[in-house]
């Protein structure tokens, strides 16, 4: 009923992309643009998917991607709008040019995490850490009532998690 396969299973690579299959995908997006990813692995002449081929290009390969560490300024930028998005990946590389939401994500896991720790910040609830101040019952009770106020029912306060 669904659609059927974009190739075959046993004449696909999988794994780690070599250099001359990254310069096959760049020639050829240069020369006819994105277009469709299900048609362009076979015109390309790669055995990959056209989802392989998406992600390859939307996260690695495409010029306008920053290279190297996140500033202070887009560390400040991606706390602010977790605390108000959440773990809206997409929504929020949106307001960085040039970062992808999977670096995003794997950034704020790693890094920002520990930074807001260090301010005394709880990664998940963006609320002042208070060591031992409240029980958990309390905290539960927090959580309960901020999820119950939040007008967008799609992040309550226990799902966020930088």
């Amino acid at each position: 009923m669904g659609r059927s396969p974009c190739c075959e299973k046993e004449h696909t690579n999988k794994g780690a992309w070599t250099k001359e299959e990254d310069e096959r995908l760049i020639n050829y997006i240069k020369l006819h643009g994105e277009g469709c990813w299900r048609s362009l692995p076979k015109a390309a002449g790669l055995l990959r998917s056209g989802k392989s081929c998406k992600l390859r290009w939307m996260n690695y390969l495409r010029p306008d991607l920053k290279r190297g560490n996140f500033t202070e300024k887009e560390d400040e930028l991606i706390i602010n709008l977790h605390s108000l998005l959440g773990n809206k990946w997409s929504l929020i590389a949106r307001r960085l040019p040039g970062r992808t939401d999977y670096e995003i994500k794997n950034y704020c896991k790693t890094h920002i995490k520990r930074k807001l720790y260090s301010r005394g910040v709880d990664p998940p609830t963006h609320r002042p850490l208070n060591a031992g101040a409240t029980s958990t019952k309390s905290a539960t009770a927090i959580n309960t009532t901020s999820s119950e106020n939040n007008t967008n029912n799609s992040n309550n306060d226990n799902n966020r998690d930088c």
